[in-house]
Order: structure tokens, then sequence, then C-alpha cells
């Protein structure tokens, strides 16, 4: 079938709409609330108007190019100047119920609305309509994320991710005309939600209107103190998806940019994420090993504390399944307060964790009470990528012009190929296969990369022979909740049998998680590159085995005796209950 758009002939297939063949035919037409990568438009802001004539028809009318189907001979007018006036009318409306005081927005800088006022002449707005101010998504200030409705557009983005993408379903619009607002279901905070934090909501928001709990003035605060020791650490995702920030390619290793920043920013001790992901399958992965052998089923990994905030909400029947192990931050956090206070004869109550994640659930993880110790958190802060960006900018360091350098050394940064590539989905389950082999053969795998484990489907499945006394292990690898919750249903309905399923709650895995830098025009637009930057990192390491790291191996002989001790389970280990939203209780 053919038509045309400002008089070129295109070809298109049967139910694609006017923007998607425009797009194909590289015509520009300005769009909000499109979500680029799932090709899903709502159709609510408006601005992606066209002027088409039908065949046959003499005259013209103006439709949204984002929900009307392409038809063989319709004439496409992008760019008349009815066309113009009427996208800059209605952006203009836009703007008016917005609130313009740019220089306080999270999305200073890098705003979708100021790009496509640009784009259809808007200069600017003829009136201003007053509309509430900053509110929390979450109750509380120790809460993730953070709600603007004043700078809400109501293009519906995030409602389409929460309930298409992610299968959470947690927010909805209601009202009608200038009374419309974005809401959570099921009460006006979190607790009362579906709400789990992982923030993927914050990362197709075209303007400030979702934004991450910014702590940064915290961590200045830490770092102006003389009588803190401020411990930092970066998870794997940070160097392979930090760089972009300051004009790098997408992918690029900048581990020793960050270290360097850090200390430029005064940081006491920095760590590395990557050295608790190593002890972390030291941990879990013997849990698994005992669960195979003892014939005790499941084992699901909980590394991601989106995704145990939702199994906890959601599916509480699998939580005995799931690993008591703490994820890295929080083990390293907790070490941090233990062995590394004592070993460098630091006082634990002067000391501040402050972890670098690419995840706002981190943020819900670290406020915990079953992750505290007498009270007191064992990781105090938690920046999002973009908070750590907004870090340097305010301290005036230049990412790009640094020369890299080494972690602190003391006790906990080395790390092996295995703790590089939990940054990404199927990471954490390779990383377990790798040492569940030696465990079970005495020699390491041959050729180490586990490539049945790898993919970018969001549900997949593997047979794995590890031999020895394990045998043959079923896994399944699933990233984004909407993939998580099918599994976790058909575990607990027994229509399928797995030995291990590795769960990240973010589509990609960390690598694009809730705290990333947002991508305009393409949700997923860096994945690929940022997978790629962590096995290329993998494949440079010395050690690519957690069982491997030397420090870690140290750690259990000095401090911990053996995985799944006494100690480890008082410092490395937790639980997890049900919990029901509070208007269920």
């Amino acid at each position: 079938m053919k038509a045309q758009i400002n008089n070129k002939e295109c070809s298109f297939e049967a139910q694609e709409s006017i923007l998607q063949v425009a797009r194909k035919n590289g015509v520009f037409i300005p769009t909000l609330c499109e979500l680029h990568d799932q090709g899903h438009a709502p159709g609510t802001c408006r601005v992606c108007l066209v002027e088409v004539k039908r065949e046959g028809s003499a005259t013209s009318e103006f439709v949204t190019a984002c929900d009307t189907p392409m038809q063989d001979g319709l004439q496409v007018m992008t760019r008349t100047q009815a066309v113009q006036d009427m996208r800059r009318v209605q952006v203009e409306l836009i703007m008016a119920e917005h609130n313009q005081d740019c220089a306080a927005c999270s999305r200073h800088g890098d705003c979708e609305l100021l790009d496509v006022a640009e784009a259809v002449g808007v200069r600017q707005s003829a009136c201003t309509i007053a509309k509430p101010g900053v509110t929390s998504v979450c109750e509380g200030t120790d809460e993730a994320i953070r709600f603007d409705p004043s700078r809400c557009i109501r293009c519906m983005r995030c409602v389409a991710m929460c309930r298409d993408i992610q299968g959470v379903d947690a927010l909805s619009l209601v009202g009608r005309g200038a009374e419309t607002a974005i809401v959570l279901n099921g009460g006006e905070g979190r607790r009362q939600s579906d709400c789990v934090s992982c923030g993927q909501c914050v990362m197709v928001c075209p303007t400030g209107a979702l934004a991450e709990n910014d702590q940064t003035q915290a961590v200045l605060n830490y770092l102006i103190d003389p009588e803190i020791v401020t411990v930092f650490q970066i998870a794997p995702a940070i160097r392979v998806g930090f760089g972009q920030e300051f004009g790098l390619p997408a992918g690029t290793n900048v581990e020793g940019q960050v270290v360097s920043a850090l200390r430029a920013i005064g940081a006491d001790v920095i760590l590395d994420t990557n050295f608790a992901a190593d002890l972390v399958i030291m941990e879990e992965g013997n849990e698994v090993l005992g669960r195979v052998l003892e014939g005790r089923g499941t084992t699901f990994t909980s590394c991601c504390p989106g995704w145990v905030d939702f199994a906890e909400k959601h599916f509480p029947g699998i939580l005995p399944m799931v690993s008591s192990t703490r994820s890295p931050q929080q083990c390293l956090g907790s070490l941090a307060k233990t062995y590394l206070a004592k070993k460098m004869d630091i006082d634990a109550k002067h000391i501040r964790v402050v972890s670098i994640m690419p995840c706002t659930a981190k943020k819900q993880e670290a406020a915990r009470p079953e992750l505290a110790k007498d009270g007191v958190p064992d990781v105090d802060v938690v920046l999002t990528i973009r908070e750590f960006a907004r870090l340097l900018r305010r301290e005036g360091v230049n990412l790009a012009e640094l020369e890299p350098s080494a972690f602190d050394d003391p006790l906990m940064s080395e790390y092996t190929g295995a703790g590089v590539i939990f940054g990404t989905t199927g990471g954490v389950m390779e990383a377990a296969i790798r040492t569940l082999y030696f465990v079970a053969n005495g020699k390491e795998l041959d050729g180490i990369e586990v490539h049945d484990v790898r993919g970018f489907d969001r549900v997949r499945e593997a047979t794995i022979e590890v031999g020895g006394q394990v045998g043959t292990l079923n896994v399944a690898m699933v990233h984004g909740l909407k993939g998580a919750a099918q599994v976790a249903q058909a575990v607990l309905d027994g229509s399928v049998k797995y030995d291990f399923i590795e769960v990240m709650a973010c589509p990609g895995g960390c690598i694009d998680g809730g705290g990333h830098l947002r991508s305009k025009k393409g949700y997923l637009k860096h994945a690929e590159a940022r997978r790629k930057g962590l096995y290329a990192i993998d494949r440079k390491t010395g050690a690519r085995q957690s069982h491997n790291n030397q420090q870690v191996q140290k750690l259990y002989q000095d401090f911990l005796g053996e995985p799944l001790s006494h100690a480890s389970h008082d410092l490395l280990h937790t639980h997890y209950q049900a919990k029901p939203r509070e208007t269920d209780v």
C-alpha cells in the first residue's frame, strides 16, 4: 500500500499509524506522549497534528498522527501553516498549566517539553494557570520518588509504562478537563498502592513531574563534616552508564574517572559494589546448592529491591523461595560498618555509607528497618546516577577531564568478571553458574561464558548441565515486572519447575534501571551498548569467577568463617514478609 507524506510517495503496512510511517521515512513530527521504544502513543498531547486529504475528497482535515491509521492513497502534510499554528496553540495550552520555574526543575537542561516548544515555535506562554506544588508519590521523606503535579502535562506515559510494560498498574488518570490528574491507585501514598518504586515512570516522564527524591545536599553535608567518614560504593552498571552525561559514548567504561571524581569531591573511602556482588554469589550460590541437593525446590534471586517489594505485595506465596541473601549494596553497607570499621580502627557511628546506584528502588531498600542495626541503617544515602551527575556539577567536576584512578584497596574493592555482569539481565545467573560448576566439579567451567542464559527476551529459560553432585539445573531469567508476575504465578500453579530464577524489575536489568540517565526519544536506546560494555569488562578481568576473588576469600578467613555461617547470616542475610496494601489490612 502507498500514500504520500509531504508530496513524497511512501509504502506502508496495514495497521501502521501516520506517525510510524513518517518516522520510517525520516519525516519529523513532534510528540510528547509517545513511548518510542514500545511503539505506544496514548494520543493525549495532540502535538502530532497533521493535515490529511483522503482519496476522492476535495477537503482536508486535521488528525493526530500517532493514533490515525495510514490509508492507501492518503495525502499527509506535516508542515502547512495551519498545522504549525495548531501545534503551537496546543503547546501553548500545555505550557499555560505548567510550572515554568525551570531552574528548580529536576529536568533542568534536559526537558522534552521545552524541546517540543522550540520545535513548534513557542516563544512565550500566553497565560499561566496555577497548579498545586510538589508532593510525594510516596509518603514520607524517606521515600524514593517525588511527584510535582505543577509540572505534569498529563501525557500518560507513566500510566502506560506502569500498566502496559511493567504490569504493575499503580497509576491512573482521574478527573475531567483542567481537574484531570495522575494519582496512585489505592490511596495517596505508596504503601496504600501497588507501587514498588522501580522508577520506570520516572524514566519516561518528559518533564520534571516525576523524579527521584534528591539527596545530594545530604551527601554534601556529610562531605564537609570533619567528624564523618564517608564510604562510597558504586554499582556495576555505573561504569558503563554514566559517561554519556559528560559526552562520552554509551557503554564507555568510566570506572577510573568515577573514582577520581569521588576523590575530587572529598570522599574518604571508595569501594566497589562488584566486590559485594562476588560475595553474594558465594552466599546465594550455596543457598541454591543446598536447596537443589535437599530437593527443596525453587530459589528466586533477591538482589533487586523492586522485585522483592513486588513479591511482598503481589506474590507473598513465593517469599519462602526468595533467597535470604541481601543485595550487594546492603552486604557492602553492613560490612563497611563492621568489618571495615574494625580493620581501619574507625568508630562505626562516624561512618556514612553512600551508594551510587542506577536504581530508585535502592533508596527504598536502604530505608527498610530489617536492614538496620539498632535503628541505624547500613546504607545511609542512595544517589541515583542522575543525582551523582548533579552532585559533580554542583562541585564543578567534569568527568571527561579527569584521569582515571584505582579504587581504594583496604579490604573490599577487588572484583571479578562475574561481579561486573550483575548489572545486566542474566548476569546474576551466569555468575552463579560459573561458581556452582566449580563447586560441583572441583574445576573451572570450560570457556567461562554461559551464553544460554544471555539474551534480551523478557522471559528466558535454559537447562544447564552443571554436573557433579548438582547435575542439571533448570533456570529462568526475567526482566520487567510483567514477566516476573507471569513466572511467579506459573511457579505457584506448579505449571513450571525451575531450580533457580533470576528476576530484575527493570527491563534490561540494572543497565536500564529507574535511576539511570534519561534518554530523549528512546526508552531503551542505550541498553545494548551498556550490556556490551559490561561483557567487555568481564572478558578483560583477570579472575572471572566469584570464588576466585582474593579479598572475598580473605573476608571469610578473617571474619565470616564460611558461606552461610552464623556470622554471615547475621551480616549478609535478611527476611521478607507479606506486605498487603494498607487499605487491605
